[in-house]
């Protein structure tokens, strides 16, 4: 992918992604996010990093929060689910998302805020049992 060659890249990444691998799912969610090798397409893209994203993948968690936070695809943003999956990436050790965070933050109000928090304790338990 790296060198530009993205149909072969995208062809390795599937025949990884059909037996589960996180990465794989996550970067052909890339490809569909910035039309590259294929045609752009938010839905497709959502769907692949929502795929890595339940086995814990911190960038394609950051993928959904971002989709979330400005709407793209949607029908409007949701800053409580783009905050949840925000936390959950920077649970999860994505180095960018604590930054997500903290310009996300000061655009909610305190009732979003509180939801997330629940949405994020609720998850927590599940993706991240031990941290």
């Amino acid at each position: 992918m790296e060198a530009g060659s993205f149909v072969q890249a995208r062809e390795q990444f599937e025949v990884l992604a059909r037996s589960g691998n996180a990465d794989a799912e996550e970067l052909i969610g890339v490809m569909y996010a910035l039309g590259l090798g294929v045609e752009r397409d938010d839905e497709r893209a959502f769907e692949w990093y929502l795929r890595a994203s339940m086995k814990g993948h911190p960038g394609a968690q950051s993928g959904i929060g971002w989709y979330y936070e400005i709407g793209r695809g949607m029908p409007a943003p949701d800053l409580v689910r783009a905050y949840l999956w925000y936390a959950l990436s920077a649970i999860g050790g994505d180095v960018d998302a604590p930054d997500s965070l903290e310009e996300l933050t000061p655009r909610m109000t305190a009732v979003q805020r509180a939801r997330a928090q629940v949405l994020v304790d609720d998850y927590r338990v599940w993706m991240y049992p031990f941290r």
